[in-house]
């Protein structure tokens, strides 16, 4: 007995080193070599800030580099394939948001990815509701102002988005759906580069998250008109929400973007977990809280399985919502 004891007790380091990914989470991993934070969104939007941020002292906890990497378009698809394609060895990890992995799947018949089954969370950053703004010097003062304007018009007023398949463009089909009153969609291939052109008055206007709008909004680049949340912002206590308008439809209406962080399926368990443990010391600091909270963030604290039956939750509900609005995009 004390034999089989003492060889069993020898092979365990054996078996463990036989694990690529749980030798690596002990021993070097991830020092030594530089972690890819891929984006896939155009640089300036909220998941991309929100990816600097974290990046800047994720890579410090673990003892190498964080580097963002970009890769834009079909609202969020092209570089969440591209993550998903990705070796499972913790040196990529995906900002993935309500877009990539929840709405995009009832979009996009050819979707190159599983938003459930090809990515592991690994945490979810916050939630935060949009806002509906239009250039400062826009003649539209309120919600009525806009859906009267847009009624009036060809076509209907012009709204940006972060591409087709963002939670930008589904809360304006969702208005519209429920207004019964018609916009034209312009998609770009993230929030900067959008919202700089309803700044500059190309674009009537766009639902953004209160991440990106927020400083627009306060240096007064921008209006805002109201907010998809159930109750008012405390960083924007004077403006209305769209169900507070009293306009028909419109009573229970909300939208709640999110933020998380993927990884390729297949990552260790154990990567999987360390990445979590570091990434919830970086969002508990008091200065990230802080931030988080004046963009009009709220910060989550799900375990990697409550993430998981939250992201599955919500591609059920937006495919409700496709479905019902009869939403098209091309691809």
């Amino acid at each position: 007995m004390q034999r089989r004891q003492l060889l069993k007790a020898a092979a365990a380091p054996l078996a463990l080193a036989c694990l690529p990914g749980a030798a690596m989470a002990q021993a070097s991993w991830p020092k030594g070599k530089v972690i890819t934070y891929m984006v896939p969104f155009a640089a300036g939007g909220t998941t991309d800030q929100l990816g600097r941020l974290i990046a800047q002292q994720l890579g410090p906890a673990l003892g190498t580099t964080v580097v963002i990497d970009n890769k834009a378009g079909a609202g969020g698809s092209v570089g969440s394939e591209l993550a998903a394609r990705a070796q499972p060895d913790g040196f990529t990890i995906l900002g993935g948001t309500i877009s990539s992995h929840a709405i995009n799947v009832s979009l996009y018949p050819k979707l190159g990815y599983d938003p459930l089954k090809s990515f592991t969370p690994i945490t979810l950053i916050g939630t935060n509701p949009l806002v509906l703004v239009v250039p400062a010097n826009s003649p539209y003062k309120t919600l009525k102002d806009v859906l009267e304007a847009s009624q009036s018009k060809s076509g209907g007023l012009s709204s940006a988005s972060a591409g087709a398949g963002t939670s930008q463009h589904l809360a304006l089909e969702m208005l519209a759906w429920k207004s019964g009153v018609k916009f034209t969609h312009v998609p770009y291939k993230g929030s900067g580069p959008a919202i700089q052109d309803v700044m500059g008055g190309q674009v009537d206007m766009m639902f953004d998250t209160t991440v990106v709008a927020a400083p627009h909004i306060q240096s007064g680049k921008l209006r805002a008109l109201a907010v998809t949340s159930k109750q008012r912002l405390d960083s924007l206590k004077d403006v209305p929400t769209i169900a507070e308008s009293g306009l028909k439809g419109l009573g229970d209406f909300e939208v709640t973007s999110w933020q998380a962080i993927f990884a390729p399926n297949n990552t260790p368990d154990a990567i999987v977990q360390r990445l979590h443990q570091e990434i919830a010391k970086v969002l508990a600091t008091p200065d990230m809280q802080a931030r988080l909270k004046t963009m009009g963030m709220e910060p989550s604290t799900m375990s990697t399985t409550q993430v998981a039956a939250f992201q599955k939750a919500e591609v059920t509900k937006w495919a409700t919502v496709i479905k019902e609005a009869n939403v098209k995009v091309d691809g």
